[in-house]
């Protein structure tokens, strides 16, 4: 979303009519605290471009291949052990896909890769009634089908079974057509992964070869999308505002509903796994990785904390706090009974733990939106 240079100059032009006052007499004009401030972005746009967020769509393809070869591997040889490792893979490519959702904007959005990689809930009336009627399925013919019987959820599904009672799925439940579907889904779910890195990194519209890669309209603004570095700035913070948005209000708290007496599983997302608390903090570790400028473990790198040191450095320092008691609340869900979110919504006990996740996740989106988005109208570029 591009910053709209009109309402931010409206925005300044209030700020200077309140501080001129009402009164023509100079004794009574208020004064008002100079809240500009200068930051050079170039280094940390270039760096959360390349460093965070190629970089993780790259981790995302890789993680892809790997997926793809371990359900190759099963249906040629369906054993417990190449289960488990398609499983783990699963797991796996999910980590920087849902760390991923704290810049949902660009081609993930305008080639509709989200919704093809990650549609729930999974359609599985459907899905069992392909998987019923069919004799064979390919990669080419998945495609065709409908968002909700592919993508993550899907796979996961076929993985993990239903996650009702267990997680545990066995080669022995899993029927040759299964694993088919699987490995043809997974196949379908590479080519998307493929596109969207391809866009962010050769061309962002995959039918005209000399549109410029999604990258460099960040790196190099005045163009269609971006006509500043401000632009790109406060899209990074938008992206981050509306994940710790959709974990918050929806993925924990739609499930877990206002009272014991009226949770709804269904709407659990990645509960056929069980791994719906790893997903939520890979929410907010996305976040944090966007905010600090580097993955986890990483050297440190030029993120959106140093722009908002340039304007207020207890503000950053907060901020960054407000995101690691994020992760640690989310993480306490699961309690020393390491409950599934799927139990844990049901559980008295964990419900007191998941009311102070969605608490600190509502002061963290408060923080983004009144004190960090703000200061983009005080940046002096």
């Amino acid at each position: 979303m591009i910053f709209k240079k009109s309402l931010l100059a409206a925005a300044i032009s209030a700020l200077v009519l309140t501080a001129c006052g009402g009164s023509s007499s100079d004794s009574e004009t208020p004064v008002v605290e100079e809240t500009s401030f200068s930051f050079e972005a170039t280094e940390m746009i270039t760096n959360l471009t390349n460093d965070v967020i190629v970089a993780g769509y790259q981790n995302l393809n890789d993680g892809a291949t790997d997926f793809l070869l371990a359900t190759q591997n099963l249906v040629n040889t369906p054993t417990e052990e190449n289960l488990a490792l398609a499983q783990q893979a699963w797991k796996e490519v999910r980590v920087p896909w849902e760390q991923g959702e704290s810049h949902i904007f660009g081609p993930v959005d305008a080639l509709s890769i989200d919704p093809h990689l990650d549609t729930w809930p999974l359609n599985t009336s459907d899905l069992e009634a392909l998987l019923a009627s069919q004799a064979s399925f390919s990669a080419d013919e998945l495609k065709t089908f409908n968002d909700d019987v592919q993508g993550f959820h899907t796979m996961e599904f076929l993985l993990f079974g239903d996650g009702v009672e267990d997680n545990e799925k066995s080669i022995d439940e899993m029927t040759t057509l299964e694993s088919e579907y699987l490995s043809a889904a997974a196949e379908v779910f590479k080519t998307y992964t493929q596109s969207l890195l391809d866009a962010w990194i050769v061309a962002n519209d995959p039918n005209d070869a000399n549109s410029p890669a999604y990258k460099d309209l960040l790196l190099t603004t005045n163009n269609d999308i971006y006509a500043s570095q401000l632009g790109v700035v406060e899209e990074l913070i938008n992206g981050m505002i509306g994940i710790v948005d959709e974990v918050g209000n929806g993925k924990i708290a739609e499930p877990f509903g206002s009272n014991i007496d009226n949770i709804d599983t269904s709407k659990v997302e990645s509960q056929y796994s069980w791994n719906s608390l790893a997903d939520f903090t890979d929410n907010i570790r996305g976040v944090q990785n966007v905010y600090r400028g580097e993955f986890s473990g990483q050297a440190d790198k030029a993120g959106i904390i140093d722009f908002v040191n340039a304007a207020d450095a207890d503000l950053a320092t907060r901020v960054d706090t407000e995101i690691t008691d994020a992760i640690a609340a989310i993480e306490a869900i699961a309690g020393d009974n390491d409950l599934p979110f799927r139990q844990a919504i049901n559980d008295a006990d964990a419900r007191v733990r998941i009311q102070a996740a969605i608490d600190t996740l509502s002061t963290l989106q408060t923080s983004f939106e009144n004190d960090v988005l703000t200061k983009l109208q005080d940046w002096q570029q």
